[in-house]
C-alpha cells in the first residue's frame, strides 16, 4: 500500500511539472515531434515516409495500374 503511494506521488509531480512546463512555454504548446514539422529534418531533406512515398508514386512512370488488370 505504500508503495502505491509513492507511485501516486511521482504520476503526480509528472504531471505538475508537465503543466508548469506548458504554462512557461512560449506558445504554451509543446514543438512538433512529427517528422515532417521538424525543422531540422527539412532542412535535411528528410520528411515522413507517407510524404516521400507519394512523391515516389508520382515519379514513377512505369507504375502498374491495378484497376486495369
Amino acid at each position: 500500500m505504500n508503495q502505491l503511494w509513492i507511485v501516486i506521488g511521482l504520476v503526480g509531480l509528472a504531471i505538475i511539472g508537465l503543466c508548469i512546463r506548458i504554462i512557461l512555454k512560449k506558445d504554451g504548446r509543446f514543438s512538433s515531434t512529427d517528422i515532417g514539422g521538424s525543422e531540422a529534418m527539412r532542412k535535411r531533406g528528410i520528411s515522413c515516409i507517407r510524404t516521400q512515398d507519394a512523391k515516389e508514386r508520382i515519379k514513377n512512370k512505369n507504375k502498374i495500374d491495378i484497376k486495369k488488370l
